[in-house]
């Protein structure tokens, strides 16, 4: 891998790291001004369905300009938006800021979420710049690195953007948050990225072209149903995106929680530079399918008994896959698709999967409220299942993650049996013939 790459792959990472902290630190600011969960949640799902909806937009811009492009732009505007809100802070009462029907803090808040999805163009723009510096045969290896990346990005965040709120508030939030990206883009305007001339084949290359992208998938036998198939994933995990915190706080205190997920994040890392050093072997449809079994099992099993020992050993081994998954999607996407219709790909990839998320999110906690709680306290559960697996609140939980990870384990062995993973899998080593000899 060259040195470009990881000069690359390090200015992603501050961006990533910068937009990250900005927008947990903003949520946590939010929740202690307001005291509104509904605020805060708002916020979440305005922030996962904006990202979802984004992705087809954000895609064309990938591929109708150069790369380094790209990533100024995205830089540049998330730079003006985070002076934008730090000059509305500082100029509104800070008694504005407390009402959460307030309208200078709303438009506080939108300022930062879009200037923290404007960091969304660079991950869409980073795995097509692998496909362009990086080696066919070390595709895998580099998409490790990136998964890396977003786990050391994800998890400083999580610990810095509490700790700067908390002593030293949101002003310094945001000039930090200013300071980094400026930072990036003067390292960024360092760097010559070696791109060929953009060059369009479509009669209408200034549109968005999602019907394009759709019959660009389409030639490409089996990978819709890989798209859906993670999309699905994505819909499932939506249960444990919802319920999670819920669940270990009826194991442990909040200090403590808080502290494990520092700890927890780190399974992330581990799982990216797994990849980084072994690659994904000669099938990462493969090995994507067989990481998908592994994490369901993980799922079914680890609140099977209310400990928090089973809960942080099963989450940090889920942790560790999710990067395996995702480099095994990019190496896939940057082998069958055309260089020149990556960007809007891996974006119709993201808005499709990232858009199951949230309905499961909303959908789920009145699940578990009226069905699943209910059952395990004082429904039949009790008496059918609370011997062995225990009764109360946080036991239907439990009862809602085991039976989610088992329709997870269930769609995973019937998609890897389907007709669709074989011609996906044939389609797959084709491309890489031909990309090899051609």
């Amino acid at each position: 891998m060259t040195k470009l790459f990881y000069a690359i792959l390090a200015n992603s990472l501050v961006a990533s790291l910068t937009n990250t902290f900005v927008w947990f630190a903003v949520t946590f600011w939010v929740y202690l001004q307001t005291k509104s969960v509904l605020a805060t949640s708002t916020m979440a799902g305005i922030y996962v369905g904006t990202v979802a909806i984004s992705g087809f937009f954000l895609g064309s811009l990938v591929d109708r300009y150069k790369k380094k492009t790209v990533m100024m732009l995205s830089s540049i505007c998330s730079l003006f938006l985070y002076i934008l809100a730090y000059l509305i802070f500082i100029f509104t009462p800070t008694s504005a800021f407390t009402d959460p029907a307030s309208m200078v803090l709303w438009g506080f808040i939108i300022l930062a979420l879009v200037g923290a999805i404007a960091g969304n163009l660079r991950t869409i723009a980073l795995p097509t710049l692998v496909t362009i510096l990086i080696s066919e045969a070390e595709r895998d290896k580099a998409n490790g690195l990136v998964g890396t990346a977003n786990g050391v990005a994800f998890l400083v965040a999580s610990i810095f953007s509490g700790m700067v709120i908390g002593f030293l508030g949101v002003s310094w939030m945001l000039i930090f948050a200013i300071g980094l990206t400026l930072l990036t883009i003067l390292h960024l305007g360092t760097m010559s990225i070696p791109e060929q001339r953009i060059i369009y084949t479509e009669t209408h290359a200034n549109q968005i072209d999602i019907r394009g992208t759709i019959r660009v998938i389409r030639l490409i036998p089996g990978l819709f149903a890989l798209i859906f198939f993670n999309c699905f994933n994505n819909f499932l995990g939506g249960v444990f995106m919802a319920l999670m915190d819920a669940y270990g706080l009826s194991l442990v205190s909040v200090q403590v929680w808080g502290i494990l997920w520092g700890f927890l994040s780190l399974g992330f890392i581990v799982g990216g530079l797994w990849v980084a050093r072994n690659g994904l072997g000669k099938s990462p449809l493969r090995t994507l399918f067989l990481t998908n079994i592994v994490m369901w099992v993980i799922a079914t099993f680890f609140t099977i008994q209310a400990s928090i020992i089973l809960l942080s050993v099963g989450m940090f081994g889920y942790l560790c896959l999710i990067p395996v998954v995702e480099a095994a999607e990019q190496t896939i996407l940057q082998t069958v698709i055309p260089l020149e219709r990556q960007g809007r790909v891996f974006g119709f990839a993201q808005s499709i999967e990232q858009a199951a998320s949230p309905l499961t999110a909303f959908m789920i906690g009145p699940i578990a409220q009226f069905i699943f709680i209910p059952f395990m306290t004082t429904g039949a559960g009790v008496d059918l299942l609370g011997g062995w697996f225990g009764t109360g609140t946080d036991r239907g939980i439990a009862l809602l993650f085991t039976l989610t990870g088992l329709i997870g384990l269930t769609v995973t062995l019937m998609a890897i049996r389907s007709h669709s993973y074989q011609k996906l899998s044939v389609n797959y080593q084709k491309h890489l013939m031909l990309n090899h000899y051609g």
